[in-house]
Formats: structure tokens, C-alpha cells, sequence
């Protein structure tokens, strides 16, 4: 019996392997041809590391496994970092796409995510615990999902809102 080589997981490897994925929504598709139907399908992921980071794509393919494959990979890429301030967010803000709006406050200790659908897997797996959260108008899942993330971009610390405005203490 051969030897099993071991294998040196790299900083990059580590980091990927804690991401958490979630299909938020998956479409299916048919295309009428001659022979009949071709059903593609399409799947909306959310992933995320429950640390500050978070990602959002759509993967389409003709098999659904395929399409989540596909969705994870490209959300993998697009992960941005979100600002909080201890398990919650730090101010209250309206995040916009389309029709939809989804509005997020702080939430003290101990209140979890209270919020629903696209807004819910968007913020537990970036790793916000206590924040409620509102979806106003579209109830897209697509849509939601992207106004969360709009949502999420425009919080700022204490701390950069001083540096940008250049006050002292």
C-alpha cells in the first residue's frame, strides 16, 4: 500500500473551508422545442463565514445541483466585508434595489435575527446575531437579497465617520 501524501492546506484553503452556503431561492426554467420540454434551472446562494464576510450570486445550468455548484463559486468571489459592532450592526439603515427595500436597526443582546427569507440568510451568515430587519415593497427573493447587501455596504463604524469628518476625541 502506498504511502498517503499529506497534504499542506494553505491560509487560503483554511479560509475558504469555514464558508457556510445557503440557497436562498432556485427558478426553473423550460424552453419548448421540438422534441418537447428543456428545463434549465437556476439557483440564488448566499454564503458567507459568519465573521464579517459575506457573497451573493446566481448560478444557472441545466441540472439544479450544477446550478448551486456554479452559484457558490461565483458568490465565493464576490464576498465583501460588513461592518458591526459587537453581534449587531451599528446604526439603523435602508438598504434599496429595484422595488425592494429592506430596513435594518440594531438590536440588543440576546434578540437574534429577526428577519425573513433573503434578509435572513444574508445576515446570519455574515454573522450578525441580534439585528431586526424589514422587507419593504418587492418580496423578490433576488431583489431582497441584493437591497440587504445595498443595506449592509452603507454601514459605517464610529470610527470611520470620525476619520472622514476629521473631528478630534
Amino acid at each position: 500500500m502506498a504511502a498517503m501524501k499529506k497534504r499542506d492546506f494553505s491560509q487560503d484553503d483554511r479560509e475558504k473551508s469555514d464558508i457556510a452556503e445557503r440557497v436562498v431561492a432556485i427558478n426553473r426554467c423550460a424552453k419548448v422545442v421540438k422534441g418537447g420540454r428543456r428545463f434549465s434551472f437556476s439557483a440564488l446562494v448566499v454564503v458567507g463565514n459568519h465573521k464579517g464576510q459575506v457573497g451573493y450570486a446566481l448560478g444557472k445550468a441545466n441540472e439544479v445541483a450544477d446550478a448551486i455548484r456554479k452559484g457558490t463559486e461565483q458568490a465565493k468571489r464576490n464576498m465583501v466585508s460588513v461592518c458591526m459592532k459587537d453581534q449587531t450592526i451599528p446604526h439603523e439603515v435602508i438598504g434599496k434595489f429595484e422595488a425592494a427595500k429592506v430596513l435594518l436597526k440594531p438590536a440588543s443582546p440576546g434578540t437574534g435575527v429577526i428577519a425573513g427569507g433573503g434578509a435572513r440568510a444574508v445576515l446570519e451568515l455574515s454573522g450578525i446575531r441580534d439585528v431586526l430587519a424589514k422587507s419593504l415593497g418587492a418580496r423578490n427573493a433576488g431583489n431582497v437579497v441584493k437591497a440587504t447587501m445595498e443595506a449592509l455596504g452603507q454601514l459605517r463604524s464610529r470610527e470611520e465617520i470620525k476619520a472622514a469628518r476629521a473631528v478630534e476625541a
